[in-house]
């Protein structure tokens, strides 16, 4: 890490934010957590933002997890699909999907993807997941093709997932932060 690993001898912080991190974490804090509590604002809009985004939205899991893994692999965010990857499977992911997704992410995940080993739906969320991460902007055909397949209500959710990790992407990779 570039950073000192957050300890509260170094900076205090509230005891009631330490332990709500802990309590989201299932009783631990992560890495990522002792690079966020350097900062009480941030650490705490974090971890009400996050446990939104990662437990409360109706979008299918398995998608959001797929999306997730699809970004921590193009920005190098190997943290992230350390953590995510296994979420994906208990999700109803399969190891041959995050296979597919590999080789997905190699080819032009931009443009159509072709990869076996990805059904349909999943092919369009790493198209808009490369898309959003890659480019910022979706193709208008895209979207329109994503349309079919979820409500608004998932899109908007989706869409928030992608953008979501995007951030966390790229304060892991800026902060160098390693799995646990």
């Amino acid at each position: 890490m570039r950073i000192p690993h957050w300890q509260a001898e170094l900076k205090p912080q509230p005891t009631d934010l330490v332990e709500a991190i802990r309590h989201r974490r299932g009783g631990k804090l992560l890495n990522l957590d002792h690079v966020l509590l350097w900062s009480e604002p941030i650490a705490r809009g974090w971890n009400i933002f996050m446990k939104n985004v990662r437990r409360d939205l109706s979008a299918s899991a398995k998608q959001r997890e797929l999306a997730i893994c699809t970004v921590a692999l193009l920005t190098g965010a190997h943290y992230e699909y350390h953590h995510h990857a296994p979420e994906f499977l208990a999700a109803g992911g399969q190891q041959a999907e995050l296979d597919a997704l590999a080789l997905a992410v190699k080819a032009n995940p931009r443009q159509t993807v072709n990869q076996d080993g990805l059904g349909p739906i999943e092919r369009l969320v790493v198209q808009f997941a490369a898309q959003m991460t890659l480019d910022v902007q979706v193709d208008p055909a895209l979207f329109e093709q994503l349309k079919p397949n979820f409500n608004t209500t998932e899109l908007v959710e989706l869409t928030t997932t992608i953008a979501s990790y995007n951030m966390v992407a790229r304060i892991l990779v800026a902060l160098d932060v390693t799995p646990e």
